[in-house]
């Protein structure tokens, strides 16, 4: 991989940024920090304001309360302007021109939670008032730990693909409201006229039958008010384990295809490691780590420091280099000449299909290479081969 030309110290800066804000690298321990105090200032926000709406708590601490407020404020709005800054480096955006790398981060739900969530407090030192909506979309802040929740993005993604199977069961259960409201109406109405004396408040029992809540205040005195109740009750327990399995088994297989597992035989199908025994390819097991990266995700980033080798488990990856991209498939490896060189990455490489990856740390690398010389002469190789061909490209230039 050839060096590109370096990037101005504006662009650098915002990739830095952009570093310090990625939720994924758990190896970033300034990341780490500013993710950690991110998610302390959520909590502590969310509990003042939960605990301002005791009087007696809100007359001794509101001071406090408003201090907390107003720091929370002051951090989430620089936090929400430094995102949207550095939106350019998204993965997502890639290839968008800045100002609609920005919108589009802007329209985006973790964006707009972002934004919602400061606007109230703003919007209250404007028109001066104290309004119960205000507060409310104040504890909006609360989900901005999905953004630092692997578990609650892939939640996230599991509804929206679902959204089509969740709505269609959604509809079920409003047209056995409907059913069931009509048909306690027609069975109750002359015996409880105040209460179910028409379909529309007949649907209030139907309603905390079906999702066998059933609080008691309204229910059936004729025998046959009693059997459409017994009937409703059956099928809000089969109505409401509908959406429950929709959404555990997308769960479980998203978890799944996130998290697989390093086998022996995926690493055997890797040419690389084609000519260990089984008990060598056994101890190579213990260093690798899984990855599953969706389309259009950067691996790794032209002028990030290198830490990991990785290699193509299944997928397809481009390395994006001056003189054009270069696929890389299943088999192949990519990122060991940064780390034989101890240098920053020379060129940016993104996922073209949902990709698995082996990872192998650096000091893993190093170890591997010293107990296994064919595999560090193939790998060394194979980086001198690369280096090779972009100086001959260059020349060609």
């Amino acid at each position: 991989m050839s060096v590109a030309a370096p990037r101005t110290a504006w662009f650098r800066a915002r990739l830095d940024l952009h570093a310090l804000f990625d939720e994924a690298d758990t190896r970033n321990w300034p990341a780490t920090i500013v993710r950690r105090g991110l998610i302390g200032l959520v909590l502590i926000s969310v509990a003042s304001i939960v605990l301002e709406t005791v009087p007696d708590l809100a007359a001794a601490y509101g001071a406090w309360f408003l201090g907390i407020e107003d720091v929370a404020v002051a951090v989430f709005s620089i936090e929400y302007i430094l995102r949207l800054w550095c939106a350019p480096e998204e993965p997502n955006y890639s290839g968008s021109a800045e100002w609609a790398a920005r919108w589009a981060f802007a329209r985006s739900l973790p964006a707009l939670i972002d934004l919602i969530s400061i606007l109230p407090t703003i919007a209250g030192l404007i028109v001066s008032a104290h309004l119960k909506i205000f507060l409310l979309l104040r504890l909006l802040r609360f989900f901005k730990l999905a953004r630092y929740s692997p578990g609650m993005r892939s939640l996230a993604k599991v509804l929206e693909a679902e959204r089509k199977a969740l709505l269609a069961s959604a509809i079920i259960l409003l047209g056995f409201v409907i059913l069931a409201a009509a048909a306690m109406y027609s069975a109750e109405h002359d015996a409880q006229p105040d209460k179910l004396g028409s379909i529309p408040a007949a649907m209030w029992w139907a309603i905390v039958t079906l999702t066998t809540v059933g609080y008691g205040d309204v229910y059936p005195i004729t025998v046959v008010g009693r059997l459409v109740a017994s009937v409703t009750m059956v099928f809000g327990l089969m109505m409401l384990a509908l959406p429950v399995g929709i959404v555990a088994t997308a769960f479980a297989e998203e978890i799944h295809r996130r998290e697989f597992v390093v086998t022996w035989g995926m690493i055997a199908r890797i040419p690389l490691f084609a000519t260990l025994s089984a008990s060598e390819i056994g101890e190579i097991t213990r260093f690798l780590n899984a990855r599953m990266v969706s389309k259009g995700t950067a691996v790794v980033r032209q002028g990030e420091d290198a830490r990991s080798m990785f290699l193509i488990a299944s997928g397809e990856v481009e390395v994006e280099l001056p003189n054009g991209p270069v696929r890389l498939g299943e088999g192949h490896f990519f990122g060991e000449r940064a780390l034989l060189e101890n240098s920053k990455r020379s060129a940016t490489v993104r996922a073209t299909e949902t990709t698995r990856l082996l990872v192998l740390e650096a000091s893993d690398l190093r170890v591997m290479m010293d107990r296994n010389p064919a595999i560090a002469q193939r790998i060394r190789g194979v980086a001198e081969q690369r280096q090779a061909d972009n100086a001959k490209n260059d020349d060609a230039d």
